[in-house]
This record gives structure tokens, C-alpha cells and sequence, in this order.
């Protein structure tokens, strides 16, 4: 499935501002929020791409973390994806994964859509939230159906050097994420394609809004007649759709659109 590409939008005019923020999030009534790997920055989470500290920095994922090395040598792909989890797993949520879940709290966004496999939006609290790329928070038998907790899979790969094994039928355990080469789950991706339809506003935290078919979300709720705000650094393709853009630190700035709200 394949969603509308931003490219060629051109009608906004990009503002900033807390204030205009909170501004269209009070006036709007079917806000959601779209995340990407730089809300989880804050964190200690390394972003994918940047230089000397991404997480894919000297490393090709095609050959560590797609599903076929998964399938083809399971020892192999664990080696590095060991690493990952025992990078993340510690993590806790920062206060833009907090604020974000606060204003959910508050009836001010219907849903959170996140790329991030982390699982901290719903340690911070987030309840309606679709995880697009699957969670750390398990792993999976693809043969018998079975799954093991993130702490239960911890402990398979400390007290052995290969795959973890399904405790119902020994086959190896795969994360329960979307590996390179595999296809979003098809009604998280369509829930989260009519959420973005409904959307009168859209609010994209920390995305460069570049991976496909997730990047193409904001497209839909332009389409639509919603709004788009964009907190994250750097430039993204629907720069110059945005009502509001926020470039700074995503903390700090959704730390001040709170205050503006009189949160």
C-alpha cells in the first residue's frame, strides 16, 4: 500500500511559534500526533541516520536486520539485534513523550501514530497509540504463535549465545517489529491512514518525514482540509505546508507549547 507522496506542496507558508501551537490544538477537535526516532533522542535513543552517532552508523541493516537474515541464520541476526534491545531497554520516556501523553490525558489528541519501536509513549502513558513498526516489548514464534516479554527474552540471550528459543516449541523467536523487508501490518497502517483522513490537525514530533509509507500520513490529512505542525529539527518535505514549524529542541518546545495551553 503506498500513500501520497508530499512532494511539489507548496500553498502553506511555515510560522513558529508555541503560541500558534496551542493555538490549534485548542481550536481543533480530531488532533492527532505522528512520531518519529528524534522524540526518543532525549532519551539516550540514537537516531537512525545522523553522523558518528545513528544507529545504522557503519553498519548495512540490509545485512543485520532484514527478515530473510532473520530466516537464514537466526544466531546471526540475534548477534546484532541483542545489541539493539540491550540499547533500548533501559530507556525511559523523556518530557516530550510525557507531554504528548498529557495531552492525550486531556482530550486534546485522539491518538498518537509513532515509526518508534521503543515502547516509551506507552510507558509515559499514551493509550491510543499505533505502534506502525511493532514494539520491542515481545517477541514472536511465527510457528506456534507463542511470544516471550522483552525481560524473558533478555534473559534468553544472557544465559545463551544464539537465537532465543519459543518456550512452547523451541523454534527461534523473532522481535515482534517490522524487520527490513517485511510489510507494515496492514490495519495499524489503515487505521492509521483514517486517523490522519479525520485529522483536522496533524502534529509530527521529531520526524524527518522521509521513510515511506508512514511519511506520506501528513499528505492524507492535508488532502483532507487538516492542518499540519511540525516540531522536529532539520527539513522535512512538508516544510512549506506547515502552519506552524518548531525547530528547536523537541523537549523544550512541547514543554512551552504546554504552558501556552495553561498546562
Amino acid at each position: 500500500m503506498s500513500l501520497p507522496a508530499a512532494a511539489g506542496r507548496s500553498a502553506g507558508v511555515a510560522r513558529s511559534g508555541a503560541a500558534e501551537l496551542a493555538a490549534l490544538i485548542a481550536a481543533s477537535e480530531r488532533a492527532v500526533v505522528f512520531t518519529g526516532a528524534g522524540v526518543s533522542v532525549p532519551s539516550g535513543i540514537p537516531d537512525f541516520r545522523s553522523p558518528g552517532t545513528g544507529l545504522w552508523e557503519g553498519v548495512d541493516p540490509m545485512e543485520v536486520a532484514h527478515v530473510d537474515v532473520w530466516r537464514d541464520d537466526p544466531d546471526r541476526f540475534w548477534s546484532f539485534y541483542r545489541e539493539r534491545l540491550a540499547l533500548l531497554a533501559d530507556k525511559r520516556p523523556n518530557a516530550a513523550h510525557v507531554a504528548i501523553a498529557e495531552l492525550e490525558r486531556a482530550g486534546r489528541v485522539r491518538a498518537t501514530i509513532t515509526q518508534n519501536v521503543d515502547g516509551l509513549h506507552r510507558t509515559a502513558g499514551s493509550e491510543r497509540l499505533l505502534e506502525i513498526h511493532g514494539s520491542i516489548s515481545a517477541s514472536v514464534c511465527l510457528r506456534c504463535g507463542g511470544r516471550a516479554g522483552l525481560d524473558e527474552v533478555l534473559e534468553l540471550l544472557g544465559a545463551g549465545g544464539g537465537a532465543p528459543l519459543c518456550a512452547g516449541c523451541e523454534a527461534p523467536l523473532k522481535p515482534d517489529v517490522v524487520l527490513f523487508g517485511e510489510m507494515l501490518p496492514l490495519a495499524t497502517l489503515s487505521e492509521a491512514e483514517r486517523l490522519a483522513r479525520q485529522a483536522d490537525l496533524m502534529i509530527c514530533v521529531g520526524s524527518s518525514l522521509l521513510v515511506h509509507p508512514a511519511a506520506g500520513l501528513p499528505a492524507l490529512t492535508l488532502d483532507a482540509g487538516g492542518a499540519l505542525a511540525l516540531v522536529t529539527q532539520g527539513e522535512t518535505p512538508y516544510d512549506g505546508d506547515a502552519a506552524v514549524k518548531l525547530g528547536g529542541d523537541v523537549v523544550a518546545e512541547l514543554e512551552a507549547v504546554a504552558r501556552a495551553l495553561g498546562g
